[in-house]
């Protein structure tokens, strides 16, 4: 057995079982694939998948405990590649960070740019996606961090940590009549056109469980993953806007209200994540620490390890 198969493996359950994918993603060929995964459960004396024809139906029963072996394989070989990397490069490399936009955005510069001056020759590769697609990047290795608000805890492949609380805040045009009250209820806004995010995105939950505790139907006029969109069409006067606050941190406009809405909304809890039992660089350690004060390397190896401490905020 091989590297190779396991990695074929792997792909088809990732690919929905389908080998024509898994040729194209690991850029070889549909048979050659095939008869790797068959030439694999030869070897093992059991079937892996159970098929119909040529085509892979589902996954079996001792497919799924070879699946596990699998992963707990192919994990540590990741973290012997990282190993590799930290002990012959030293302070070079590259952090691969998933987060979405928000993050990316506003609260990510600052950070980055005092790892790069601390670490001159590690380069840094952002990638931005959902929250969904942000945990998948890190269950995928193509991150090594991840820090998003929503979905996280949801994969027990990752191992999380709350980073900092945040709210969301109100973005009303200055000529608007809610610009001069002084407390804004859902009622009030249950009667406005909204402009906020999209439900998967920046604590969209929130908004939405409180207009249901309501019992009230939003007017979403329109959804959008970008905080600088929603505020462009807060300002062309399409409605009220519901934004994260690090998007309206130094981000004055003369022609809008901001107003907090903890007393509406909550707060919301950003979070770290990375994959159970992966080996991390002394950068990424220190990374984390330049996104929180408590994001120690004692804390994230505790977590790492499955101790029982309670981490929460």
């Amino acid at each position: 057995m091989n590297l190779h198969q396991f990695k074929f493996v792997q792909e088809a359950v990732r690919r929905n079982l389908n080998l024509t994918e898994v040729a194209k993603s690991l850029h070889t060929s549909q048979p050659g694939v095939s008869k790797a995964i068959i030439e694999l459960e030869e070897e093992l004396g059991i079937e892996i998948f159970a098929r119909h024809g040529k085509r892979l139906k589902r996954v079996t029963e001792p497919g799924q405990h070879v699946l596990k072996s699998i992963e707990v394989i192919m994990r540590e070989l990741g973290n012997l590649k990282r190993i590799g990397e930290q002990f012959s490069a030293q302070d070079s490399g590259t952090l691969s960070i998933a987060t979405t936009h928000t993050q990316a955005r506003y609260v990510l510069p600052v950070p980055v740019a005092k790892l790069r001056q601390t670490y001159p020759h590690v380069n840094v590769s952002l990638h931005q996606g959902a929250p969904a697609q942000v945990a998948q990047m890190l269950i995928d290795e193509v991150a090594e961090i991840g820090m998003a608000t929503e979905s996280l805890v949801d994969y027990p492949e990752l191992v999380t940590l709350p980073c900092y609380e945040w709210e969301h805040v109100l973005i009303i045009p200055k000529t608007h009549p809610l610009a001069s009250k002084t407390r804004i209820t859902i009622e009030d806004l249950g009667q406005e056109s909204l402009i906020t995010y999209h439900p998967s995105f920046t604590g969209r939950t929130r908004i939405d469980k409180a207009f249901a505790a309501k019992h009230i139907t939003p007017r979403i006029a329109l959804e959008a993953i970008d905080s600088d969109v929603i505020k462009t069409y807060v300002n062309l006067g399409l409605g009220i806007g519901i934004v994260a606050e690090m998007a309206m941190k130094d981000q004055a406009d003369p022609n809008l209200v901001v107003r907090p809405a903890a007393q509406l909304f909550g707060r919301n809890v950003a979070r770290v994540a990375f994959k159970r039992g992966s080996y991390l660089r002394h950068f990424v350690y220190d990374f984390a620490a330049l996104l929180s004060d408590r994001l120690d390397r004692n804390l994230i190896l505790k977590a790492l390890d499955g101790h029982p401490t309670d981490f929460e905020m």
